[in-house]
Order: structure tokens, then C-alpha cells, then sequence
């Protein structure tokens, strides 16, 4: 008698909700349309004139001290941000007072305004003659047409990055958990380090991301108030724009992909020690 033949088909348990392959299919086709093939045309043709062409736009000491602008103010003012917004998310969640729901709507206003308005309204609240300008002058601090005045441009426009993420975290947050830490005679600090800041880090480290990377390309806010002089308050963004009016393209796409590779680099660290943050308030959790 011929042996019997058994055959094994091994199916894979179908998706709860359909439709998988082809949303799959889709999202990727669009990112690479958006997201991919854009940056891709931005590395080929700063890479077109060569390496020691691309390497003597980038290493210029006006691209360099733009660079260190760009990315130290975008650094510094995503550091407050990350600190005051945190402060700004607590109020509005955990202490009611008159007129909050005015504040909370005011938070979005830096989402709505057109960035040129902002610039404009900054620079003369903080010009030497501004509302606030002329008390300052005369203590010799200088903000409008300083680097100071990058700061505080992008401070305006990245702090409701950092609000908007981490009040959704405290809101979730009850008040039980730090009630009965309390009540087991921990002081107001450890409940804050040892209860509250471990579950807004992962938030915190998020708004952090959002708001450094939106300062660190800021263009509209930051040119009226900077006085963009070169190599004192250029910001690297507006150096790009004034190599492209000068019809040197591949200058400034050199500068665009160092400026890309310098942010993801700066992402995908704050990502990694956002992921092992969240999985170590989850461990705390389990324990």
C-alpha cells in the first residue's frame, strides 16, 4: 500500500479587524511619498557636487556658528519649556482657579498664531523701545536683535508641545497615589520624585523631543527678532534661505542634511531614553 501522505498547512490566525495588508500598504506608500522620497532629493543633490565640495559648504565658520545657534537656542528653550511647561500642565490640572479654562486656551495660542506674528509681536514688546525693551536697557540686558531674543522666540512657540503632553498623563493620574504616600509619611518631595515624576517622564521626555525639534527648524518667529547678523545671531535656517536666493542650491542642501542628520541623531537618543523610561515605570508598576 502506497504510505499515506500528510500534508500540514500552517494558516496564520486571521486580524481582529481587516483590512491589515492594505492600511499596511498604504501608510508606508504615503510616508515614503511625504517623508522619505523629499529627504532622499535633499541627500542626492547636496551629495552631487562631491564630497570635498559638500565638506567645504558645511565646515565654513559661518555655517558652523549658525549651526551652534540653531541648535544650542532650540536646546536651551526646549530645556525651560520643559521644565515650565511641566509647572503650567500641573496648575491647570491639579489646582482649580479662576479663569484656568482662559489660560488653558491661551496655551494653544502658539499652535494658532502665524509665526510672523509672533516674531513681529515679540520683537516689539522686547526692542530697546518695547513695552518691556525699555526697562531692560537700562540694566544692559538686551534681548530683540541679541541671541537672547532667539530663545525667547522659541521658547514662545514650544511650549505647548510640552503642556499639551504631559497633561493628559496627570489628568490620568489620580490623586489617590500621592494621597497615600502621604499617609505612609513620605514628604511632599519624595511624592513628587518617588510618585509624580516617574509617571510624567515618559510625557515630559516626549514634549521635550516635540519642542526642541519644532524650535531647531524655526524660521518665521526667530528672523524678526534675531537681528541675523552673521556669525553672531544667524540662525542656520535662514543661512539655508539665503544660500538658495543666492542660487546656491547644493550649499544649502548641504547645510539642510546636516541639519537633518544633527536632529534625528538628537530624536532617536531622547526616543531610546524615552522608551527606557516608560519600561521602567512599568517595571516599578509591576513590582
Amino acid at each position: 500500500m502506497p504510505a499515506a501522505t500528510l500534508t500540514f498547512v500552517s494558516r496564520r490566525a486571521p486580524d481582529v479587524l481587516p483590512g491589515r495588508a492594505l492600511t499596511l500598504g498604504l501608510t508606508l506608500t504615503w510616508l515614503c511619498l511625504i517623508v522619505l522620497l523629499p529627504l532622499s532629493a535633499v541627500t542626492l543633490t547636496a551629495a552631487a557636487p562631491g564630497w570635498e565640495a559638500f565638506w567645504h559648504a558645511v565646515s565654513s565658520p559661518r555655517v558652523l556658528a549658525a549651526l551652534r545657534l540653531s541648535f544650542g537656542s532650540a536646546l536651551l528653550a526646549a530645556l525651560v519649556n520643559l521644565v515650565f511647561g511641566g509647572l503650567t500642565a500641573w496648575v491647570l490640572v491639579r489646582h482649580p482657579f479662576p479663569a484656568r479654562k482662559l489660560i488653558d486656551a491661551l496655551v494653544d495660542l502658539p499652535f494658532a498664531l502665524p509665526t510672523a506674528v509672533a516674531g513681529i509681536a515679540l520683537t516689539a514688546l522686547y526692542a530697546p523701545q518695547g513695552w518691556v525693551g525699555r526697562w531692560l536697557a537700562p540694566l544692559g540686558l538686551q534681548v530683540a536683535f541679541h541671541p537672547a531674543g532667539i530663545v525667547v522666540a522659541l521658547i514662545f512657540i514650544g511650549l505647548p508641545f510640552v503642556v499639551r503632553t504631559v497633561q493628559p498623563v496627570l489628568e490620568d493620574l489620580s490623586p489617590e497615589y500621592e494621597e497615600a504616600a502621604r499617609s505612609l509619611g513620605a514628604s511632599r518631595a519624595q511624592v513628587f520624585v518617588h510618585v509624580v515624576l516617574p509617571a510624567m517622564a515618559p510625557a515630559l521626555l516626549t514634549g521635550f523631543a516635540l519642542a526642541f525639534a519644532r524650535a531647531a527648524g524655526e524660521y518665521g518667529s526667530v528672523i524678526f527678532i534675531a537681528g541675523n547678523m552673521p556669525m553672531v545671531s544667524e540662525i542656520a535656517p535662514l543661512l539655508i534661505v539665503t544660500q538658495l536666493e543666492q542660487y546656491n542650491v547644493a550649499g544649502a542642501t548641504a547645510i539642510a542634511v546636516v541639519m537633518l542628520a544633527i536632529s534625528f541623531s538628537l530624536l532617536l537618543v531622547i526616543n531610546l531614553l524615552q522608551g527606557a523610561s516608560r519600561a521602567h515605570a512599568l517595571g516599578r508598576r509591576s513590582a
